[in-house]
């Protein structure tokens, strides 16, 4: 008992939280129920890991270079708020949770196992179930885990009496949030990737389908009876900018003009001081040269997660057919949306962020103004990952319109709904919460019907979780399956329609 006790402490340590890992293992063992050769199989895994290191360099980069600009806003403005930021929400489980409620932070893993668990049976029995869907990102599992098994608790004291029960009533919830939710990113990432054979397993998911859904229904491509379009969709990608204008279509270059001008300006309303007394420059260095340095790495770590992505997306999906065939069939794997961000049109990533960014600010500001109790300081990881994948799926879509209203309305929503959670639950007490699109939508919804309506609530919200699957098929029993297991038949299944 002592060694599988071992095994797992591994396997949960070093593979299971360490996304690289995991989806080297997941790599791994696809290439070997494929029977592939060994040194194909070594490659591969390899070559998936160091792609998944090279996405975390760009992400971890990105978000370093963030936080000295947040951590400048907080102290030049006199703001003490909520952090809406996955790590920050994690951190505040972690301080907080033992303190009011008396449990210790320790059930948060075996939390994730068991729901990691559900989500796999659910994709086993995806005939019975609809689930295609297998979460993979590690690293957001544990965050999720951690801010679900204080909302849960929060809903519901009753199960503090009882552990076993706790972790199971838990696990339905939650593994079946991780199947259906990445399972309804199915059909945006498929149209975007033109059927590269992934979905998206964070923390936005129903975000993506409702951006997807709300710019094909607003802002898409019209047809009368006919066949004439009644209305065009422009994307990022075909703007014809004016003479020097030209410069946008080139993505680095956009995204390193557009930081330069947002951030640039906030770094010298933040002024030098600051970065100087907190230690991110020195006295005699050039302030304006080290605002435009800083935005400049902007476009660096962007190019790099990029790169990450190109390199071990195709081993993923390759590999992952050997699981699917033998193991989960008609399934396809969840991964980190910045997987996305290398299919489309780049620039959107941008004109997403920005726009997400700008509705946060908005947030924020109202918030100020009417007094609110808990006010929302903006993190790195929901404005830049929710919004900018919610923009690119948007401007898929319904072009340049849709990229920038849909990620817009995204920021006001992320910073509500945090603020409004955060302060009921009492999570805001500890500094941060999760703040991502589904996290301040999704589960505050949960929570509210949860917390009236006891177990009844519990039981309602996984059924309501597992109907999602059902409806989608029903809406189209020949194209749902045929588009995780044959793209080029389900485009000429779709044209036949």
């Amino acid at each position: 008992m002592q060694i599988l006790n071992a095994i797992w402490t591994f396997f949960a340590t070093y593979i299971l939280q360490k996304a690289p890992y995991m989806i080297g293992f997941l790599v791994l063992v696809g290439y070997v129920l494929k029977k592939e050769k060994w040194y194909n199989t070594l490659g591969g895994t390899l070559k998936a890991i160091i792609g998944m290191l090279i996405l975390n360099v760009g992400s971890g980069g990105l978000t370093s270079n963030f936080r000295p600009i947040l951590a400048g806003l907080r102290e030049r403005f006199n703001l003490t708020a909520v952090v809406i930021d996955p790590y920050y929400g994690q951190n505040a489980v972690t301080a907080g949770v033992e303190e009011v409620f008396g449990k210790g932070f320790s059930n948060v893993m075996i939390l994730l196992l068991v729901a990691f668990i559900v989500n796999i049976l659910l994709v086993r029995f995806n005939k019975l179930t609809k689930c295609r869907t297998l979460f993979t990102t590690g690293h957001v599992q544990v965050q999720q885990a951690s801010t679900a098994y204080w909302l849960i608790m929060f809903a519901i004291p009753a199960l503090l009496t009882n552990d076993i029960l706790m972790i199971v009533c838990m696990s339905i919830v939650l593994g079946a949030y991780w199947a259906v939710g990445s399972n309804l990113t199915v059909k945006p990432m498929q149209e975007l990737t033109d059927g590269a054979g992934f979905a998206i397993a964070h923390q936005q998911m129903f975000g993506i389908r409702l951006g997807y859904w709300a710019a094909d229904k607003l802002f898409g491509e019209k047809k009368d009876k006919n066949g004439n379009v009644t209305r065009k969709v422009k994307k990022v990608g075909d703007l014809e900018m004016p003479g020097f204008f030209s410069i946008f279509n080139e993505n680095m270059v956009c995204t390193a003009i557009l930081m330069t001008v947002f951030f640039g300006t906030i770094m010298a309303i933040i002024g030098k001081p600051f970065f100087v007394e907190n230690g991110y420059t020195t006295d005699g260095t050039n302030f304006a040269w080290y605002c435009f340095d800083k935005c400049l790495n902007f476009a660096v770590y962007l190019a790099i997660l990029q790169l990450g992505v190109r390199t071990f997306v195709t081993e993923l999906t390759q590999s992952f057919q050997g699981i699917a065939d033998k193991l989960l069939p008609s399934s396809i794997p969840g991964v980190d949306c910045a997987v996305c961000y290398g299919f489309g049109d780049s620039n959107a990533v941008t004109f997403g962020f920005l726009a997400g960014l700008v509705g946060q600010l908005v947030a924020i500001v109202t918030l100020i103004l009417i007094g609110s109790p808990t006010l929302i300081i903006c993190g790195f990881v929901p404005v830049f990952f929710d919004n900018a994948t919610i923009g690119l799926v948007a401007n898929e879509k319904g072009g340049i319109k849709a990229c920038l209203v849909i990620p817009f309305i995204s920021g006001l929503i992320q910073v509500f709904g945090s603020a409004l959670i955060a302060g009921w639950c009492g999570m805001a007490a500890y500094g941060g919460y999760l703040g991502m699109f589904d996290w301040a939508t999704v589960w505050p919804l949960m929570t509210v019907v949860m917390k009236y309506l006891g177990y009844v609530g519990l039981i309602l919200c996984a059924v309501a979780l597992l109907a999602i699957p059902q409806i989608e098929y029903r809406m189209d029993k020949k194209g749902y399956f045929l588009i995780t297991e044959d793209y080029e038949a389900y485009k000429e299944y779709k044209a036949s329609k």
